[in-house]
């Protein structure tokens, strides 16, 4: 033995060699059974002193003793898991980071709505995973095993494609919107079965819009669909024809037309039938399509009524008539209805025998189109400012703040409400229809539009900038909208998440941004 093990050993008396022992095998060890023999002569045992422990370990991977214990160099270098490993199947309720991976992958593919991706498995991601299983000949159960996995994955997976023969969900959206752009031409085939009436409309669709004719709903066909340059099959501006002036005689008694009925699809007829589609929660295109129609003919359709914080076209020409008989002055013909047009309005119904409730309904709507029109006693009203701040535009309302928090308070009341794609309320919503119904509720009027809509609906403040964002604003990224809640945070209608979430607006909110746009002062 050299010098320097030598300076590690030390003579213990036998009694000690013991307790040592039992220290070190623990009180269930053969030691405390009773099953070591205690030795009769001194005997010689190596301990590990600070100084030894320095210079080279008797034991190999063992390093000094400390107060915890022996230090083992050996599991120094084991790597430490630092995330729950990888699941093989992912179903309902998994929640894993390659989730959002995943669903980032199905929005890329055109199977998921827009939205930011979450680490959860909900409802509306496995039906993204029916959709591509069923487009990609995989067995439709929702599962991902590897070989779905690998599928979706594969940087050669193709985009979201519906043709003949296919069925589900998706294939009964797509057909309730060929309905209403009149390429489908009755409800009764809105049934989630892609037929051939429904493969002759989409060739149909794809000839009228100058697109490949295949028949099958691919990217370039879904994004038409809902996108503003669709041209529909159905009865559109410039058309003239009887079912046009029935449809336009219709308006009238509802109070939406502000002329008389020619039978000529014309401006103000495009402007009544956007306004009445608003007010009855249709598709705010200014189509004339069967859907429309039905509704229009109902006893169920809804009467127009205009009346303080409404803006856009038809405010206008309400304005514009109030001017022509001299109960508003011209500098106030804003599209927007602020106090001093509730004002003329009370003037007008006071006027002609009217209850004068400062809103414009059937009765007033009727009057002022007709031909026995009091006209204003006094002067013509001063023109007031009509920039943003005075009492006629939409930036004069006082308490923006106060209605930014009643519509947020609105969205929070939703909290945990699933996302369905095309619902508007009040228990299921998809992320344009949250906006709408929430808006409604707090009582700005505004029709329903789908999220590419939101891009350019012109009538609020727009806000080009992320940073300048503030709560009750309505936020815009690509594919998707929501409601600004102050904090950094958004309220809105995930379908990553499966349901209505108040969350951060993360990067991924900056990195997607298109615009906002400001409701309230």
């Amino acid at each position: 033995m050299n010098r320097q093990n030598r300076r590690g050993k030390q003579r213990l008396l036998p009694g000690f060699a013991v307790i040592l022992a039992l220290g070190l095998a623990g009180c269930d060890s053969a030691a405390y059974r009773g099953q070591i023999q205690v030795p009769t002569e001194p005997q010689e045992v190596t301990i590990i002193t600070e100084e030894s422990s320095s210079q080279e370990n008797v034991l190999e991977g063992v390093g000094r003793i400390t107060p915890q214990g022996p230090e083992y160099e050996i599991l120094k270098d084991l790597p430490v898991p630092e995330t729950e490993p990888a699941p093989e199947y992912y179903r309902i309720g998994v929640e894993h980071e390659n989730v959002a991976k995943l669903q980032q992958r199905l929005m890329e593919l055109g199977f998921m709505d827009n939205d930011e991706p979450t680490e959860y498995y909900g409802n509306v991601t496995q039906s993204a995973v029916k959709t591509f299983q069923r487009q990609n000949d995989l067995a439709q159960d929702g599962i991902i095993g590897p070989s779905t996995w690998e599928a979706i994955m594969n940087p050669t997976a193709k985009y979201y494609s519906t043709s003949n023969g296919d069925q589900g969900e998706d294939i009964q959206r797509i057909q309730s919107r060929l309905y209403e752009l009149g390429y489908l031409a009755t409800e009764d085939l809105v049934t989630g079965n892609f037929g051939e009436k429904t493969e002759e409309a989409v060739l149909k669709l794809q000839q009228v819009n100058g697109i490949e004719q295949d028949g099958k709903v691919g990217r370039q066909t879904m994004n038409l669909l809902y996108s503003d340059e669709i041209k529909p099959n159905m009865l559109v501006y410039g058309d003239r024809s009887e079912v046009v002036q029935a449809a336009q005689e219709r308006l009238k008694t509802l109070g939406y037309l502000t002329t008389e009925p020619d039978g000529a699809y014309g401006l103000d007829t495009s402007v009544a039938l956007k306004q009445f589609q608003s007010r009855n929660d249709l598709v705010v295109d200014g189509y004339l399509g069967p859907s429309t129609r039905a509704v229009l003919n109902s006893s169920q359709a809804v009467p127009n009524g205009l009346g303080l914080g409404d803006q856009g076209e038809s405010v206008e020409r309400i304005q514009q008539l109030l001017s022509k008989y001299g109960y508003l002055s011209s500098a106030n013909v804003t599209g927007y209805f602020g106090e001093v047009t509730e004002n003329a309005v009370k003037s007008f119904q006071k006027n002609n025998s009217l209850s004068s409730d400062g809103s414009v309904g059937m009765q007033t709507m009727a009057k002022l189109t007709g031909n026995s029109v009091r006209r204003s006693t006094g002067s013509t009203p001063s023109g007031g400012s009509s920039s943003p701040g005075s009492s006629n535009s939409p930036g004069s309302s006082s308490g923006g703040s106060g209605k930014a928090s009643s519509l947020i308070s609105i969205a929070s009341s939703k909290l945990g409400c699933p996302y369905v794609y095309g619902a508007k309320g009040p228990n299921s919503f998809d992320c344009s229809g949250f906006v709408y119904w929430c808006l409604n509720q707090a009582g700005v009027r505004q029709s329903y539009i789908t999220s590419s809509g939101w891009r350019s609906v012109g009538k609020y403040t727009k806000i080009t900038s992320f940073n300048n964002l503030q709560a009750g604003d309505i936020i815009v990224v690509s594919g998707h909208v929501g409601i600004v809640a102050g904090g950094g945070t958004v309220i809105d209608a995930s379908s990553s998440n499966g349901k209505v979430v108040h969350r951060s607006l993360s990067s991924w909110w900056r990195n997607n941004f298109i615009c906002g746009w400001r409701i309230f002062g």
